[in-house]
């Protein structure tokens, strides 16, 4: 158990940043699985901007990476195109 004061709050405050991380990227996740089940084109251009502009808060704010959030835009870009 942690000794100083400090340490404790240390403790809870990382308690209660790691649950809004988490709270956040199980949305994310949701979102990029939701635009990637779409088959219908014009619902997923819709959402795209929407799940582009969550990956892109979520890189700033370093809950994910920015590599991760770029590669994910790529992907679902791509999935984008290929539909018909």
């Amino acid at each position: 158990m942690a000794n100083h004061k400090s340490a404790i709050k240390r403790i809870r405050q990382d308690k209660k940043r790691a649950l809004h991380n988490k709270y956040y990227a199980k949305t994310m996740r949701n979102a990029v699985r939701k635009l990637r089940a779409m088959n219908n084109k014009e619902e997923a251009v819709k959402l795209y901007p929407a799940v582009q502009k969550m990956l892109d808060k979520l890189a700033k704010t370093n809950i994910i990476h920015k590599n991760k959030a770029a590669n994910l835009k790529s992907s679902l870009a791509l999935h984008i195109n290929k539909l018909g």
